[in-house]
């Protein structure tokens, strides 16, 4: 049974929620802060977590930072702030869905489901040229020296190397990154991203040899 930490400040909500979660197998912790919510978490393991935006001591997103200092565990956003700006913070400090207030249930259930399966990569290390990826430490080397990539330049990364030779659409890659509506990430956000990653791992940028661009469909990791 899949264990899932519910730190929501609305009561009401939670109840609710957790007793659909508990209909669909899952075993649920709730907390209703965010001291409550870190405590849990350092005493139990769990296989996902979703956090509200607004809690009564704190925020998701420090919650989301504190977590993803030592745990790699899919975290979703559930709150009623949906506009574009909290969406891509949200991302950027490592969550892993983003889904508005109100929502179905069970589309809740599929998207939590979802973001688990995503997590489960090999344990084996991935490499492509001379850079390397640790899925389980969450570590990028280059020539054995670690890069230091944001949580949107790493999960850009990892979808590339584990689908190395293997063309990537720029909606693939859009829809695996941030599994939100192309309306709220533009082709210059992904474009914005490409060049930070390039100008991180390549050793020219202007001309990598790690993920090429295939002009009019997309791009492509390989080993050079």
């Amino acid at each position: 049974m899949s264990r899932i930490l519910l730190i929501e400040d609305d009561e009401q909500l939670a109840k609710n929620l957790i007793r659909f979660l508990q209909s669909e197998m899952f075993d649920v912790t709730y907390a209703a802060g965010q001291t409550d919510g870190l405590l849990a978490f350092s005493q139990q393991r769990f296989d996902c977590v979703l956090v509200d935006l607004s809690l009564l001591d704190g925020n998701g997103f420090s919650v989301c930072a504190a977590i993803r200092k030592s745990s790699d565990v899919p975290l979703i956003f559930l709150t009623a702030a949906a506009d574009e700006a909290c969406t891509v913070a949200g991302f950027e400090v490592g969550a892993d869905d983003y889904i508005g207030k109100p929502f179905r249930p069970r589309e809740l259930v599929a998207r939590v489901k979802n973001a688990m399966r995503k997590r489960q990569v090999s344990t084996q290390l991935l490499q492509c040229g001379n850079v390397t990826i640790d899925p389980v430490r969450g570590i990028v080397q280059k020539n054995g020296n670690e890069l230091f990539l944001s949580a949107l330049e790493y999960r850009l990364l990892l979808v590339f190397f584990t689908n190395k030779e293997q063309l990537l659409s720029r909606d693939r890659l859009i829809d695996e990154l941030w599994s939100v509506s192309s309306e709220f990430v533009s082709d210059n956000t992904l474009n914005v991203y490409m060049k930070r990653l390039r100008e991180k791992i390549e050793d020219d940028p202007q001309n990598p040899s790690i993920i090429k661009t295939i002009r009019g469909l997309g791009y492509k990791a390989v080993d050079g």
